[in-house]
């Protein structure tokens, strides 16, 4: 079949998350519209065979209610996968961790998988769908962030992703930071994903405030209250010099800035200060910041363009 016929073929995509699945018939590649999205509970308690079967009845209900069937199938995943073992590490869903998900899937699908990072998959699509692809359409080199539980990445180069040799590629979470962030549980001490993630930042407000409060509280109160002052304080410094390091080794042209720490609006004005003074330019930034245009369907969607 042709590169043209394929571009213009339905794709089907899913999001496999610690929660819940999330399925997707786009109609193309060339018109990335939804033609069915179904949603399922992982269920990751019951266990990996259980998510396999979760995700191929899925797969199944998708096909017989769209006609849709694609020669592959793409499945965004927490984690990656080794590209010298063929097996999923890096997962916060501990169960998937070192088996062969990408080879289950296929043998349950009877199809041909192609697996990505969600960071990977969100990055993916907001480069050729989302907020890269309207605010710099001729943009080469696209960096999408997810900072919110934890800190991930994902690098896309003329629209398609870069996993690299060990299936790392854009996993700045895991870069050291700061000692004071504390041990990780990857094996490392001050990982960005340690100071800026959300749970990293509500532990530090604790720390100087003695109470517990979600981070959306804390942002609220940052004008009335000195310990809320210095989360922002904290996370506009740590922000600038850990996404320095992305501009001074990638050098992109956007960065898309996703999950609940994202939605903070300070970062894209005094965060984005803050990295000027780290990066490599003689003090400037041209590189554009810029929030996700596609939600909580960047993964499904990205999944879908693997």
């Amino acid at each position: 079949m042709s590169r043209e016929n394929l571009h213009n073929r339905p794709l089907i995509g899913i999001d496999l998350g610690g929660t819940k699945i999330e399925g997707i018939v786009m109609e193309s590649a060339a018109q990335p519209v939804a033609l069915e999205r179904l949603r399922r509970p992982t269920e990751s308690e019951k266990g990996y065979d259980h998510i396999v079967a979760q995700i191929a009845g899925l797969v199944k209900e998708l096909s017989d209610r769209t006609g849709a069937s694609p020669e592959y199938i793409g499945v965004a995943t927490p984690g990656t996968l080794d590209p010298t073992t063929q097996l999923l590490k890096n997962s916060n869903t501990l169960c998937l961790n070192g088996r062969p998900l990408k080879r289950d899937l296929e043998t349950a699908l009877g199809k041909s998988v192609r697996m990505a990072n969600d960071a990977n998959c969100f990055a993916v699509a907001e480069a050729n769908l989302g907020a890269a692809k309207e605010a710099a359409p001729d943009a080469r080199v696209v960096f999408g962030v997810i900072m919110g539980t934890g800190v991930g990445g994902g690098v896309v180069v003329d629209g398609k992703v870069i996993n690299g040799m060990h299936g790392i590629g854009g996993e700045w979470g895991h870069n050291f930071l700061d000692e004071s962030g504390g041990p990780c549980y990857c094996g490392s001490v001050g990982c960005v994903e340690k100071v800026i993630a959300g749970p990293a930042l509500e532990k530090f407000y604790t720390s100087i405030s003695g109470r517990k409060l979600p981070l959306k509280e804390i942002v609220a109160q940052i004008d009335v209250e000195p310990e809320a002052m210095a989360v922002k304080q904290r996370l506009i410094y740590f922000f600038g010099k850990a996404i320095s390091v992305i501009v001074n080794i990638l050098d992109p042209e956007v960065i898309v800035l996703g999950g609940g720490v994202g939605n903070i609006p300070w970062l894209y004005t005094e965060g984005v200060e803050e990295a000027k003074k780290h990066v490599f330019n003689n003090g400037k930034l041209e590189t554009l910041f810029l929030r996700p245009k596609l939600g909580d369907s960047a993964g499904v969607f990205g999944a879908a363009l693997l």
